[in-house]
């Protein structure tokens, strides 16, 4: 038993310390998405061993090591819990109705178009993005154009098709590939029947991984270009998809600082999404982000239906008159303008594992 709690507890030690190392290769990031399992078995170690095993020098030093690191988890996790205060606000005269986003990474191969056709009648979104979406979707999605008369489509064999449809006008919309011809992400600029303005991104970086993408350089790349495209918009701005990445990550983190933007799952709770079908072994991926012109009344996971993800639901309304959520933007630092501009770099000249697909 003594052996066993020493190399488990280094094990919990080392899974905490290892994203620190800079490193893109899938193995040093894949420990980023595990932080609250992480914590939770830290913790359920450290206690237990008070009870099961002799006190000794080896003892309290790796008492201490798991001590250290739950500090380290609890930090990072904090603003992501209901515990992390934040000031509500309510609509005024000056502001927008409410406008709805469903996000859905609906898994290619599921095909029960069904039980996703079933969930927009019963939420009845604003606005519909899915991703993984191939021919077979954009097929069984054709039904939603009675409703949804605004659209754009990518369907691609591939797992990054993305769908768009809206009730809300849309005024723009172009189809950006950042990094690679095979990966997507749409940009469209909405205007609603009560005046306002706003600019919408849905994004779908591919995941470091041992079975996709060696590394983080294309996820990375792609998430920084989108934010810097985000800075550079003056509209109100809503950023939301599959980001194949958690919001305590690297380069959540210099997407936010790059894009002005703010996490409105601070304060809120974690919303894990993936997998679907595990609930101990579920992670915060897919993501939200908007401008401080936009406050945000729900974000929630919603019921399976069929894809390894839970759909992502939000609410928000504008209002640029009354914004008072500027001291939420996380400033920038000077040294992390060279980070990203060589993660994007990066993330462009990677060469991918995926099969060639050709684009529109």
């Amino acid at each position: 038993m003594e052996i066993g709690f020493y190399c488990f507890s280094a094990l919990l030690v080392f899974a905490s310390l290892v994203p620190l190392i800079q490193n893109q290769h899938w193995f040093f990031r894949i420990f980023d998405f595990g932080k609250v399992q992480i914590l939770v078995l830290q913790l359920l170690v450290f206690i237990a061993a008070w009870f099961l095993l002799p006190k000794s020098t080896n003892f309290y030093i790796m008492q201490a090591a798991l001590m250290g690191c739950m500090i380290y988890e609890m930090y990072l996790l904090y603003p992501y819990t209901p515990l992390y205060n934040i000031e509500t606000k309510t609509k005024n005269q000056n502001s927008s109705k409410s406008i709805s986003i469903l996000s859905t990474n609906i898994y290619q191969f599921n095909k029960e178009y069904h039980r996703f056709l079933n969930l927009v009648n019963e939420v009845n979104p604003d606005i519909i993005l899915t991703m993984e979406s191939n021919q077979d979707w954009e097929n069984a999605l054709q039904p939603l154009k009675e409703q949804y008369p605004y659209f754009c489509e990518i369907a691609l064999e591939n797992t990054y098709g993305m769908h768009l449809y809206s009730k809300i006008e849309m005024t723009n919309c172009q189809k950006h590939y950042f990094m690679a011809d095979d990966i997507p992400s749409i940009e469209a600029a909405f205007k609603t029947n009560d005046g306002f303005e706003f600019v919408f991104f849905g994004v779908h970086p591919p995941p470091p991984s041992p079975t996709e993408e060696e590394n983080a350089k294309e996820r990375d790349g792609e998430l920084l270009a989108v934010a810097k495209k985000v800075k550079q918009n003056k509209k109100p701005t809503v950023v939301i998809g599959d980001f194949n990445n958690v919001a305590w990550a690297k380069s959540s983190v210099l997407f936010r600082k790059t894009s002005e933007t703010i996490d409105p799952r601070i304060g809120r709770g974690f919303i894990s999404t993936f997998h679907a079908n595990y609930k101990l072994l579920r992670f915060p991926i897919d993501q939200m982000f908007h401008t401080t012109d936009i406050f945000v009344e729900k974000l929630k996971a919603l019921q399976p239906i069929g894809s390894d993800h839970l759909p992502l639901y939000c609410s928000f309304f504008i209002d640029k008159i009354n914004n008072d959520q500027e001291d939420l933007v996380e400033p920038i630092e000077k040294e992390d303008y060279e980070d990203i501009n060589e993660m994007i770099e990066e993330g462009k000249n990677e060469e991918s594992n995926r099969e060639s697909v050709a684009t529109e």
